[in-house]
């Protein structure tokens, strides 16, 4: 056997890796059953999902030829990562709306091809999508602003 392509190797121990962190996460939590879950019934099934995904995708590394892998990609890597930390942080000191808002527009930026008429339609619909999901379907008690 012989590795063909790199990144599918290290993709699928990627993804390994955080199914197996999720499943090891969720250990404590009561798992119920599938009509009644608990709260470590979704984290534990999506790790199982998640580990099983990147065995599959580990697989794919013997038969798919590729290109090594290449240099990293730092600016995506620090703007997703600030994107998340801002909307975790936004939620409850900004409101739900303007983090929704700023992590698209660091999320875009963190891309090659950044231009603001497209990310700002995709912005609001997903503010707008989101604000329909959790806010209104779900009545999750978000303050929508900071001036709640």
């Amino acid at each position: 056997m012989k590795i063909k392509s790199q990144t599918d190797l290290w993709s699928g121990i990627m993804f390994i890796g955080f199914g197996l962190l999720a499943i090891w996460i969720s250990r404590d939590y009561p798992f119920g059953t599938a009509a009644r879950m608990g709260p470590g019934f979704f984290p534990t099934w999506i790790g199982i999902i998640m580990a099983g995904l990147g065995v599959a995708i580990a697989l794919t590394s013997l038969k798919s030829e590729e290109d090594k892998i290449g240099k990293w990609a730092w600016r995506p890597m620090i703007l997703m990562s600030a994107g998340f930390v801002l909307f975790g942080w936004g939620i409850d000191h900004i409101g739900f709306i303007p983090s929704v808002i700023g992590l698209c527009i660091i999320g875009a930026a963190s891309g090659t091809q950044f231009k603001w008429k497209e990310v700002i339609p995709l912005a609001i619909g997903l503010m707008i999508g989101c604000w329909a999901l959790f806010i209104k379907g779900l009545e999750l008690p978000f303050p929508l602003f900071w001036w709640r």
